[in-house]
């Protein structure tokens, strides 16, 4: 409690851009309109994608931004581990989750990233569809991949005070 006191507004960023992204993750729009299954699992997912559209912006800013995006990262990844403990997890069985999960999220950071730095909509759909909706059938991910890409340039056209703030998230169609 007392270290938060003494710690630099830029080391304090974590937190709320974590809450700034699982609170857009959660927009019932993703469920309702572009038909994202309301699982845990489909939720992961969507976590993932906006920490991931953050994180990206973040870097852009050089060396500060880096340190706060890596802040929200690891925020992010002890929220996976206690949300692991909260649904009744064991000890022993966190740890082998967690890799199982860790593997998950590097994979489709490393292929999400690929693509919308490309702006490759084509293998963001692809992607998306596969993993978010669980469908061989790219078209699926049609929508979330536009969002994606949308919102990818909306936050490479904010200020970085902006940002941290108030994400420019695209409209969800």
């Amino acid at each position: 409690m007392l270290q938060n006191l003494f710690r630099t507004r830029r080391e304090r960023l974590g937190q709320p851009l974590y809450e700034l992204a699982v609170q857009q993750a959660r927009d019932p729009r993703f469920y309702m309109q572009l038909g994202v299954a309301d699982r845990i699992d489909a939720r992961f997912e969507l976590y993932t994608l906006h920490v991931l559209l953050l994180n990206m912006r973040l870097r852009d800013e050089g060396e500060r931004g880096a340190e706060a995006g890596q802040q929200m990262f690891d925020i992010y990844v002890s929220q996976l581990d206690h949300t692991l403990r909260e649904l009744g997890v064991g000890d022993i069985s966190v740890g082998k989750k967690m890799r199982k999960l860790g593997e998950s999220l590097y994979g489709r950071m490393t292929a999400w990233e690929a693509a919308l730095k490309a702006g490759d909509e084509a293998a963001l759909k692809a992607s998306v569809a596969r993993n978010i909706y669980e469908s061989d059938d790219a078209e699926v991910g049609g929508d979330l991949a536009a969002y994606a890409i949308s919102s990818r340039r909306n936050l490479a056209a904010q200020p970085f005070e902006d940002v941290v703030s108030k994400p420019a998230w695209s409209e969800i169609a």
